[in-house]
């Protein structure tokens, strides 16, 4: 007897992820997907109708799961710095668990061969974005960061700096920690966020 639908669809899903930590996203095949999992091909496409459905799929799970991670314990009583600090290290700590997510975010096939697979990871970017950004609204409006902080472009540029190291996390084989960088990119941060007087108390 077969295992249930969404169980299997589970399977294929990290099987892919595993196969584009270890190859790459272009060497991954529906053959390759069903040798890992242990099943015959068409199988496969019992659960995925195309090869770009199983790639639909592991974005889903990737923002399914970043945006758990990132809102575990979420508490928006604390101040706007503690939960912007919260987020990148819970962001970054789980990015380190899953060496597929670079592989995915800057792949030739995702960026120039699947516009769909594009559009639906600018969707995870948007989201994320606006996450930050409402932090950083929050924040400015509690006078604990700057009145002239622009929080949208500011989430932008936090989205792309973060962008930036785990793409050197992957240049460099990932042979280092993202965890351990949280709290650079912090204090990288955070003098740049907070208004004169938050940066007094501090002081």
């Amino acid at each position: 007897m077969g295992k249930p639908q969404e169980e299997r669809r589970k399977e294929i899903v990290q099987a892919t992820m595993d196969l584009t930590a270890e190859e790459g996203i272009k060497r991954v095949t529906t053959q390759a997907i069903a040798d890992r999992v242990g099943i015959a091909q068409p199988t496969v496409f019992r659960h995925f109708k195309t090869r770009d459905a199983i790639f639909a799929a592991v974005i889903g799970w990737i923002a399914e799961n970043l945006f758990k991670a990132i809102s575990s314990g979420f508490n928006p009583n604390e101040p706007s710095d503690e939960q912007l600090r919260k987020l990148i290290k819970r962001q970054l700590t789980f990015i380190n668990k899953h060496r597929a997510i670079p592989k995915v975010l800057f792949s030739d096939f995702l960026h120039l061969e699947s516009p769909k697979l594009k559009a639906s990871l600018q969707e995870v970017m948007n989201r994320y974005i606006k996450r930050v950004t409402q932090i950083l609204q929050q924040g400015k409006e509690n006078g604990e960061f700057r009145n002239d902080l622009d929080t949208e472009k500011t989430a932008i540029y936090i989205a792309a700096l973060i962008q930036g190291l785990v793409l050197r996390w992957s240049v460099y084989e990932f042979n280092f920690s993202l965890e351990d960088e949280a709290d650079s990119i912090w204090q990288f941060l955070l003098p740049v966020l907070k208004s004169i007087n938050s940066q007094n108390q501090i002081n």
